[in-house]
């Protein structure tokens, strides 16, 4: 009962700590701590008892050295697009060809392509925001929307699908020994029905808001959008299509490592076809290289937090009492990650976190790991966006300058409601068929 409640009080107190602003390379040991020493882990290692000190750095650890170039080239790759400017070339040759009419559908479109193709969630908002905040005052829509829409379009049904080059499709390829593309048919169709209710949900929203009489608002903070010379919009395009060909070639030999090959590619293919267009490029491999241990080293706090809480008597009992859900076994699997990676803010950390325990259990019971694979990934995707989530903090605030009250809820029915509604049709095609 100690340990339960250890667990539960420190998942609050990382929440808690992470909506008020703390960096988690102190507040998630800290919570870690709370979670060891109510479970009756000791804080220093004597003899051959587990310690809370070398389980944490354990789980930290081997984050980063699983995933360290993945995350690196990603990074890397997401700079180079910036710095180029092919980002913004894509960007804007999508929505010229979609108009003001169709702002909203133009951004999310914008922001999928990007994502897809394997530019990071982050770089994908830095880049498309100018461009939605043109779209959004041509059209006098509200801009409490904007963060919205580039979240629905990043980290939703690009982001989990079969295919795709983010890290969240490709972790289950570690633990299940199975392909990106797995289970491509009903990923596709999930995908589909995320995107298609997304899309006539946030239009209603906005729809709604005009009515209510909101209206575009000015601000002097609003950045202008540099004129400069920008690469053709198909020199942006060819690299998201190496990266998605090599993934796609190699996976079945290299499983996750295939990721690496992939987004190396695409850093050269698209240096060699841009590199005339580099503004910085030094400043670009700096920043894409401090963005990288930056991303991996918070992931990795939240992993090592995860690692002491699995050590811990009481994430035993709960993930026991998930997985023993009578009926389908893949509602427990997916209770489990989309819980894990709601409490810690992470859908990345809440896999890492889950799949060790989860991938041996199920597949021992026969479980398809192809579907096991995919509801994992559209689990991870669930509840991870809740308000500590580092990509929504950094979107709503640092990027689009709104605030939680104003902006979240839009957030929250888009990347909280429609992954949730994608994740139980996923259960029940898989149930199906």
């Amino acid at each position: 009962m100690v340990s339960m409640i250890g667990l539960i009080g420190g998942l609050l107190l990382l929440t808690t700590l992470a909506l008020r602003g703390w960096n988690l390379f102190i507040a998630a040991p800290l919570c870690a701590l709370v979670v060891g020493i109510s479970g009756g882990i000791p804080i220093f290692p004597n003899t051959d008892s587990v310690a809370f000190v070398t389980t944490y750095m354990n789980g930290f650890a081997s984050f980063i050295s699983a995933w360290f170039l993945m995350f690196l080239l990603g990074s890397l790759f997401g700079k180079f697009m910036e710095d180029t400017g092919t980002a913004d070339s894509l960007a804007r040759w999508i929505i010229s060809k979609i108009g003001v009419k169709h702002a909203v559908a133009a951004v999310i479109l914008a922001c999928a392509v990007l994502t897809y193709g394997g530019v990071s969630v982050f770089i994908v908002a830095f880049s498309v925001y100018p461009m939605a905040l043109g779209l959004f005052k041509d059209a006098n829509l509200p801009r409490r929307f904007i963060p919205g829409a580039l979240a629905f379009g990043s980290v939703t049904f690009t982001m989990t699908t079969a295919g795709s080059p983010e890290i969240q499709n490709w972790i289950p390829v570690k633990f299940l020994h199975t392909s990106p593309y797995a289970a491509w048919e009903i990923s596709f169709t999930v995908a589909i029905f995320m995107a298609v209710l997304g899309f006539f949900w946030i239009n209603r929203m906005v729809r709604k808001a005009v009515a209510n009489g909101e209206r575009f608002e000015h601000r002097a903070t609003d950045p202008a959008i540099p004129e400069r010379d920008y690469p053709n919009p198909i020199s942006g395009l060819v690299p998201l299509l190496v990266v998605l060909s090599i993934s796609y070639f190699c996976h079945e030999q290299f499983q996750q490592y295939a990721l690496i090959l992939a987004l190396l590619g695409g850093c050269i293919s698209l240096s060699l076809l841009n590199f005339r267009h580099f503004h910085n490029i030094n400043k670009a491999i700096n920043e894409g290289t401090t963005g990288a241990l930056i991303a991996i080293g918070n992931t990795a706090a939240v992993v090592g937090f995860g690692t002491v809480a699995k050590a811990s008597p009481a994430f035993a009992v709960a993930i026991e009492a998930m997985t023993a859900i009578p009926g389908n076994e893949l509602i427990g699997a997916a209770l489990a990650v989309t819980t894990i990676a709601g409490l810690t803010g992470s859908a990345s950390g809440g896999l890492s976190i889950a799949l060790p325990v989860l991938a041996p259990h199920y597949t021992d019971l026969g479980v398809n790991p192809d579907h096991l694979h995919r509801i994992s990934s559209i689990a991870s995707g669930a509840l991870d966006s809740l308000p500590h989530n580092g990509y929504i903090v950094t979107t709503v605030r640092a990027i689009c300058g709104e605030t939680h009250k104003s902006a979240y809820w839009p957030i929250a029915a888009l990347t909280i409601a429609i992954p949730t509604l994608g994740l139980i049709l996923a259960v029940c095609l898989m149930q199906w068929f």
